[in-house]
This record gives C-alpha cells, sequence and structure tokens, in this order.
C-alpha cells in the first residue's frame, strides 16, 4: 500500500500518454510528506496502476455536447463519446485528516495539469477518490521494499 488505481475511457489513450500520467503520479506520492516531514507513503509500495476500458458509455454519449455546439473532438479526430478518468487511492489507515486532503489536493492538481491539453479538445470527467480501511485479510511477498531501507 498505497495503491493508485486509474479507470479510464479507451478514447483517451488517443490523446494522451497515460504512462506518463502514471509515473507523475507515483512521484507526486512519494514526495508528500506528513506534519512531522516524514514521508506519507513508502516508496517500495507505491502503485500506480492505468486500466482502459474499451467498452464503456459516459452521460449521454455526447449528444448534450453536440446539441450545445460544445462537444469538441479529441486528438484523433473523434468526436463521439465523452472521456472519463476514475482515480482511486487506496491506503491504509493512519494518516490525519490534514495529510489525507494534502495527499488528494496534490494528487488532483496533478492530475488536472495532465489532462489541461485534452480539456481544450474534448468533453472529459475526472473523479478522484481516496479510500482507507481496515483489511479482511492482508498478505504480501515482495523483495522490493528492502531495496529502499537505509
Amino acid at each position: 500500500m498505497p495503491h493508485l488505481v486509474i479507470l479510464y475511457t479507451a478514447n483517451l489513450d488517443r490523446d494522451t500518454d497515460m504512462a506518463a500520467l502514471c509515473r507523475s503520479l507515483a512521484d507526486t506520492m512519494l514526495a508528500q510528506q506528513d506534519e512531522d516531514g516524514k514521508p506519507v507513503f513508502p516508496p517500495g509500495g507505491t502503485r500506480v496502476l492505468a486500466y482502459p476500458a474499451p467498452h464503456y458509455a459516459v452521460a449521454d454519449g455526447g449528444a448534450a455536447g453536440r446539441a450545445a455546439g460544445t462537444h469538441t473532438q479529441g486528438a484523433s479526430g473523434d468526436a463521439g463519446d465523452y472521456a472519463f478518468a476514475y482515480l482511486n487511492l487506496r491506503m491504509g489507515r493512519g494518516r490525519s485528516d490534514a495529510t489525507k486532503k494534502r495527499v488528494g489536493d496534490a494528487l488532483l492538481a496533478r492530475t488536472k495539469a495532465h489532462f489541461d491539453p485534452i480539456f481544450g479538445q474534448r468533453h472529459l470527467g475526472v473523479t478522484l477518490q481516496i479510500d482507507e480501511g481496515a483489511e479482511v485479510f492482508d498478505a504480501k511477498h515482495s523483495n522490493l521494499h528492502p531495496l529502499f531501507k537505509k
């Protein structure tokens, strides 16, 4: 933990580099510090994964945008359906509310900056949610963490 999972409409693959977004979000997470100046997330446990949805339906499929004359098209020339990205950060308990808000604000700012060029090309919705909680079962096996112990 933490894991940031991005589910997005596949039409975004034509308009942006999702691998670059994953890297910048992971770097943003790793840069976060708590009130004591300590890292919020362990480097070896930080994950950002993005999954395109090849099949999707968003809102009315673009009808309102076309009717209003505001429906633009993506870089591929696609004037069809809207685009959408859902980001869900899952982390264990133990961080202050202020820290969680700073993390959320930083991730949203980074996401908005990444998608800013697309907002000028097509209609796009972005949602970021942060979940935390006690796991019913939590098992890990990794040889990554020792790389980051000093």
